[in-house]
């Protein structure tokens, strides 16, 4: 059976692309794109494409100035070299098989990546290729910032990259103002105006004193951390962050009272060796010889990290280098059976 979904549906073509890219491609058709990827030429894919745009042969070859029987024959020979239909014709016009909407999806991506390249290359040629300036919060990895370092050059060497610090809210700011092309945040990040990629997951542990008594156990308990949980992030450098976080304390019976509010990661550790109280961070974080941290029993959270642009960002890079980013890996530990049942929730946020 044949379903008919028109190929300028923008939500079915964002959604299978993601699909495409996450799922189908590297798990169930590694072998097929292998063997079809001699026989699918850009210039194929672009006759994918404006046939099953234009839903007719003859439109279809008047827009790609070719002859009506030559895209046909190639079409065809197209199918049968790749051993899959593409296409259903009719006398009404001409639709898309379910494996025509995988390459017709994936023709569109790769189209599109191909112009985008070009444009970068021949703008590196002409050494046209502008600075990259991008925003750093305190409160990210340092393995996040290496990562990007390391993508931007690979793939644009001899390019000059920028980097300048700030809360959250500073560097949304400064590149809605456009004096910021990118930035490395900690999630969440909220609004319509972004493209966010998730980049970075860690487990979120809580700090502590190495002389402190729940320092003697290899997880803390909820219970453990009422009244103690005092150090936070200042709320205003990231209301949503903070938000979100409050609402999951709350959800495994923790009421925190937010007394010492930082600006650094730096001054939670400050607060936490002056014994102001217990703080969450990042599993990865460095400590002096005097803190430690610990995970929280039944709650497997995680610090998680995203570049992210403006919608309306520029830069020519940016498409590109977001391609080539590391995915998000969370680092794995083994969890401790929970003791009640709570909902499994994921921290978007440092603390």
């Amino acid at each position: 059976m044949t379903v008919l979904i028109h190929p300028r549906d923008s939500n079915f073509v964002v959604d299978f692309h993601r699909g495409l890219r996450d799922v189908l491609l590297p798990k169930l058709l590694a072998q097929e794109i292998k063997s079809m990827s001699d026989l699918l030429e850009f210039r194929l894919l672009k006759f994918i494409v404006a046939i099953a745009e234009a839903a007719n042969f003859t439109r279809a070859s008047e827009r790609l100035f070719l002859a009506q029987p030559t895209l046909s024959q190639q079409v065809i020979a197209l199918e049968e070299g790749i051993g899959v239909q593409i296409f259903v014709r009719r006398r009404e016009g001409v639709t898309l098989t379910p494996a025509g909407q995988m390459l017709y999806a994936y023709a569109l991506e790769a189209l599109e990546l191909r112009d985008e390249v070009v444009s970068a290359a021949r703008a590196m040629d002409r050494g046209e290729i502008p600075v990259l300036r991008v925003g750093l919060s305190s409160f990210i990895n340092p393995d996040s910032v290496q990562s990007l370092r390391q993508a931007y050059s690979r793939l644009f060497p001899d390019s000059p990259i920028q980097m300048a610090g700030g809360h959250p809210v500073q560097l949304l700011h400064r590149m809605e103002e456009k004096s910021l092309d990118a930035a490395i945040l900690p999630l969440p990040v909220t609004g319509a105006d972004w493209v966010v990629s998730h980049v970075a997951s860690v487990p979120l542990v809580v700090c502590m004193r190495a002389d402190d008594s729940l320092a003697s156990s290899r997880e803390v308990q909820p219970s453990e951390l009422a009244g103690r949980l005092k150090v936070f992030r200042d709320p205003e450098t990231h209301p949503a962050a903070h938000h979100r976080l409050m609402e999951m304390l709350l959800e495994i019976g923790i009421r925190p009272e937010a007394s010492c509010l930082a600006a650094t990661p730096a001054d939670i550790q400050m607060m936490v060796q002056s014994r102001c109280g217990l703080a969450l961070i990042d599993e990865r974080t460095a400590l002096p010889s005097d803190l430690t941290s610990r995970p929280i029993a039944g709650a497997p959270w995680t610090a998680d990290t995203a570049f992210v642009h403006h919608v309306s960002a520029s830069h020519i890079a940016l498409s590109i280098l977001l391609r080539h980013l590391p995915k998000a890996k969370r680092i794995a530990r083994k969890m401790p059976p929970r003791q009640h049942p709570l909902k499994p929730i994921q921290l978007e946020l440092m603390a």
